[in-house]
């Protein structure tokens, strides 16, 4: 039997197909639901038509059904008033028969926390997660998640702040935003005693196909992250994305969602003030999110 577990965030939808233990990212579509978003209106309806029309591609292309699919909206979803909430689920349920499940932001962390709950060698971690409105900050310490923290910050504040960052060379500087980030987490007091960071959101296969200098991991053997980088050569890498690679160069690099880019250079950036608060020197690229979270919890 086949399940579908489908992640529907502030600006991107990723489509799993769960099969003989086995977790498979199937496809992915970007949708800027933050566009013309209002608290009065909610999501735009032309974003709410985008939404509807791929859905029923979906259903048609894998037959999804009620029982054996699994939907979680997180994100800007939440910040709909309940009404708009009740129009959208109502759409699912009665047009498409799927549940549409908004999810809070606890159940996300704590679905986060069994995503990257593995053995990290008794090691202090801690777990970047970068969404479109907000950031999930996860401390492992020996081998425990220890403490939580939501930042109000994600990728889509840093794009509505700088545009220009998305010019076909970044028209705005790395230093002027991670200035900008900084202001936003002053006031969060952190540890400095963490032996490396986790970066996660799809790092792990950005930071290959942008050729970030990557090298084997040393630190723990978890069977799923085989990369490290260190500041140093993350600043570079950062650096080429925003001056050396066009826009039309990271398009090229994602020819089934091109548009995933678009917060390439938002994504890289926004790290980087904790990075520095925490005085982190290593640096490890992940691809587990929300649904690799859920998976695990089922399987315990």
């Amino acid at each position: 039997m086949i399940n579908y577990y489908i992640d529907v965030g502030s600006s991107t939808i990723k489509v799993h197909c769960y099969q003989n233990k086995r977790l498979t990212l199937l496809e992915e579509h970007s949708i800027y639901f933050k566009n013309d978003f209002t608290k009065e209106k909610g999501i735009s309806q032309e974003n709410k038509d985008s939404l509807y029309t791929y859905f029923k591609e979906l259903k048609k292309k894998y037959d999804l059904n009620y029982s054996e699919t699994y939907i979680f909206a997180t994100g800007i979803f939440r910040n709909l008033k309940s009404v708009l909430k009740n129009e959208i689920v109502n759409f699912f349920n009665e047009k498409l028969n799927l549940h549409f499940h908004i999810i809070s932001h606890g159940i996300e962390n704590y679905y986060l926390g069994k995503a990257m709950d593995n053995d990290y060698n008794n090691l202090k971690v801690m777990i970047i997660n970068m969404g479109g409105k907000t950031t999930e900050l996860i401390t492992f310490e020996n081998n425990m998640i220890t403490e939580r923290i939501n930042l109000n910050i994600g990728v889509g504040e840093l794009l509505n702040r700088f545009p220009e960052v998305n010019e076909p060379h970044s028209g705005v500087s790395i230093e002027q935003m991670n200035n900008f980030v900084k202001e936003q987490i002053k006031d969060i007091e952190f540890a400095n005693d963490y032996t490396c960071a986790i970066f996660t959101g799809g790092e792990e296969r950005f930071q290959k196909l942008t050729k970030f200098n990557l090298t084997k991991n040393i630190l723990f053997n978890d069977g799923i992250h085989q990369y490290m980088i260190n500041y140093k050569d993350y600043l570079k890498g950062t650096a080429d994305v925003f001056f050396k690679y066009t826009l039309e160069d990271l398009y090229a690099l994602m020819p089934n969602n091109p548009k995933w880019m678009d917060g390439a250079r938002a994504g890289a950036v926004l790290p980087m003030a904790i990075f520095e608060k925490i005085k982190i020197k290593c640096i490890i690229p992940s691809d587990l999110n929300l649904i690799n979270g859920v998976i695990n919890d089922l399987e315990e």
